[in-house]
């Protein structure tokens, strides 16, 4: 009888490899000599079962630290006698080769036991002055909450889950024709591994009941468009004792007119006329918590930009504020009367500025010839 190679020269790693690694080495391994993909090679079965022996001590501490020690009489002291057949392997690895073959259609899918609940998504609306100062809120969350009648387990009070007399509680049968390992949900249990003979009446034997749950959510400062609030184990409760999933808030902040929003920045417009930007002026101005008296500087040009240092939105999960930008936009008066366009030719001239001439002269200038 050859002797059995060493584990590490097996799945190809170094003697101080992660876990991480050695898994990564097995599955590589278990792919590649999985007995569906090689049906025509008979020793391909034999280098399975050979790494799976690997990675049974090397995954383990205890067993790998006798290895390291004591060679492959090491793991016989932790009850480890090696496999006697690829049934035995997809039995013991079932979680792994059900995430590694069972897309792929080959033995070994994953049994059934308890999962977690699905996760839930909801949107929720705000105003754009809450997503500025953060607010709690209260929402109502559609969700399957467990049975409190068997509480969560499908079955009649008094009774309990029969282990399933076809699968022997694994949830999966196997099939083998030569080289070919088949592992198929269990028809019988639909891959739970119990069957429960009296369900209960209340929720019909699925254990959950259709509810409405009201939750306090924290909406923090600074949250934009968009964003989504993660509220852990609020989501769908597990099957079969498995944790409950996640609930997701997306929110939708409503525009405010008179605010742009740029990441933390907002941008807003103050409007004057050409007489208050040239000799300058003091004008009220709307601001995130309440109205600003704002400083026009005369002189101050059209598209000119005033910011307020520290005046934005908090930075969320942070610490300090964006900044307030306020974009001047001087007006132009469209209509004067004869008295202020005088005024105005007269200030242009004293500016040495060329100006057109009056147009649409009143009835009172064309009597005097004027």
């Amino acid at each position: 009888m050859p002797a059995k190679r060493d584990y590490y020269e097996v799945l190809g790693v170094e003697r101080g490899a992660s876990a991480p690694d050695i898994k990564r080495a097995y599955r590589k391994l278990a792919l590649k000599y999985h007995p569906d993909r090689n049906p025509d090679d008979p020793s391909a079965e034999e280098q399975f079962k050979e790494a799976a022996e690997a990675f049974e001590v090397l995954s383990d501490d205890q067993k790998r630290q006798l290895y390291d020690q004591y060679g492959h009489e090491g793991p016989s002291r932790a009850g480890f006698s090696g496999f006697h057949g690829t049934d035995e392997i997809f039995s013991r690895f079932g979680d792994l080769f059900g995430d590694l073959f069972g897309n792929l259609g080959f033995g070994g899918g994953r049994r059934g036991g308890p999962r977690r609940g699905a996760d839930i998504k909801m949107r929720v609306r705000i105003p754009f002055a809450e997503a500025v100062a953060g607010i709690e809120r209260e929402i109502t969350v559609p969700r399957r909450d467990a049975c409190g009648t068997c509480e969560g387990s499908g079955a009649a009070p008094g009774t309990s889950p029969e282990t399933c007399s076809q699968c022997g509680g694994n949830g999966q049968v196997v099939h083998r024709q030569g080289f070919f390992v088949v592992q198929t949900t269990c028809p019988r249990c639909h891959g739970n591994g119990t069957i429960i003979t009296k369900p209960c009446q209340k929720c019909s034997g699925t254990g959950t009941v259709q509810t409405e749950t009201t939750l306090k959510i924290n909406i923090p400062a600074g949250v934009d468009d968009g964003q989504t609030l993660r509220i852990p184990r609020r989501g769908q409760p597990g099957e079969l004792g498995g944790p409950p999933g996640n609930l997701y808030v997306v929110i939708a902040v409503e525009e405010d007119p008179r605010f742009i929003r740029e990441e933390f920045d907002i941008h807003s417009k103050a409007t004057i006329t050409m007489f208050q930007a040239a000799l300058g002026c003091a004008i009220t101005i709307p601001t995130l918590e309440e109205d600003f008296e704002l400083t026009i500087e005369p002189g101050t040009q059209p598209g000119e930009v005033i910011t307020r240092r520290g005046k934005g939105i908090p930075v969320l999960g942070g610490r300090g504020r964006g900044d307030h930008h306020i974009h001047v936009d001087v007006t132009v008066p469209k209509k004067l009367s004869s008295e202020q366009h005088d005024l105005l030719q007269q200030l242009a001239t004293s500016f040495g500025d060329s100006v057109g001439p009056r147009k649409g002269k009143g009835l009172v200038d064309r009597l005097l010839g004027r």
